[in-house]
């Protein structure tokens, strides 16, 4: 039985071995391999029950849309009805007191004054509105 050593009735020198012993590295190997087969049906080992589905995400509601029109002559019709201009910042106030807070949309007239568009849009920042849009029509 040699040791890293070969005979010592050799013509050599005592030159070492390079070879690894591999016997206990197969030792080791075995026995991490008994303990994989135990434990694996271990981990697996579960009751399978059906879990209520739930959402975290609050329920989005989207807001409604006011369309605020100004005719040629400057009259206002908030929704197609006709709405005094020095009443309009009251119904505007009202609508912005709402939640979630409806989207204003401005249709202008192509021959009205900016002035009343301008008084409009004031009126809105006024009263608290955040979202404002303009409607165009395409040209075609």
């Amino acid at each position: 039985m040699s040791f890293g050593m070969q005979d010592a009735g050799s013509d050599s020198d005592a030159e070492v071995m390079n070879e690894i012993n591999m016997t206990p590295l197969v030792d080791v190997m075995l026995v991490l391999l008994i303990i994989f087969i135990i434990t694996v049906p271990v981990m697996k080992h579960a009751v399978n029950v059906e879990l209520p589905t739930a959402t975290s995400q609050p329920e989005q509601v989207k807001p409604e849309t006011l369309q605020l029109s100004v005719d040629a002559q400057g009259a206002y019709f908030l929704n197609q009805s006709l709405v005094a201009s020095d009443a309009l910042s009251g119904v505007l106030q009202a609508e912005a007191a709402k939640d979630p807070q409806p989207e204003l949309h401005i249709r202008g007239d192509k021959a009205v004054r900016y002035e009343f568009v301008a008084q409009a849009m004031a009126s809105a920042q006024q009263a608290g509105l955040r979202k404002i849009g303009f409607i165009s029509e395409p040209t075609r």
